[in-house]
């Protein structure tokens, strides 16, 4: 069984890596299920193991932290649902990129029960939705915007940090970086999409899509990777 936990009010950063770091530890001994946490952060940036200096572009604006999680910059706050999965892979398959491509999936099944069309691009991380009513990209294409950001990190095959849905952010506390090191896109969210969405619904909507999803992933052949 998996715990899921609502997390009350804006909870510091550092509270939750802490209690994060712990809860890894305990799955990996056996002492503790899989849990999925959901929260909000006060405004932060995070930066990832890829992380450019010169993607951050406003390094006084908010705290900077080194998350140790796959990515580059990104940036937490409220209006932000923050999914931390901390997963056992030793039962669910050993498979990096197939994990990646779970949270994706996790993330278009919950765009999708509000009608939002997430797709994924080759090549970049997260979930995108391309935008017809802003002007097309100077080569004529259509613009995308980010509504999802991901970024995991495994210990022992247990997963931790996720994934982050925008719902109602400051889509201009995006600004002191460069999301994710791409400069040609921008981000949105659900009610930038003229959504009047909360972050209740959205909760619903993960909690929903959730075993649908790693269920199916679950089913299929696993494919060992090394880590």
């Amino acid at each position: 069984m998996i715990e899921w936990r609502n997390w009350e009010g804006l909870v510091p950063y550092e509270t939750a890596l802490a209690a994060m770091e712990a809860r890894v530890a305990a799955i990996a001994r056996g002492e503790a299920g899989e849990a999925v946490w959901l929260l909000e952060h006060p405004p932060i940036y995070t930066a990832g193991t890829s992380a450019k200096p010169a993607d951050l572009t406003d390094p006084a604006r908010f705290p900077v932290y080194t998350a140790g999680r796959g990515g580059q910059y990104t940036y937490h706050g409220p209006g932000q649902r923050v999914v931390y999965a901390m997963l056992d892979l030793n039962t669910r398959g050993r498979d990096v990129r197939r994990f990646v491509a779970a949270l994706e999936a996790w993330v278009i099944a919950t765009l999708a029960e509000f009608g939002v069309t997430g797709e994924t691009r080759e090549g970049r991380v997260g979930v995108w939705v391309t935008r017809p009513d802003k002007p097309p990209m100077p080569d004529g294409t259509m613009r995308e915007d980010k509504i999802a950001a991901i970024g995991v990190k495994l210990r022992r095959w247990v997963s931790f940090h996720g994934l982050s849905i925008n719902v109602e952010p400051d889509l201009e506390h995006f600004s002191g970086i460069v999301p994710c090191g791409i400069r040609e896109h921008g981000v949105t969210s659900l009610v930038d999409l003229g959504l009047p969405v909360t972050m209740a619904d959205v909760d619903l909507a993960l909690r929903r899509s959730f075993d649908r999803v790693f269920s199916e992933t679950d089913e299929k052949p696993a494919a060992t990777s090394a880590l």
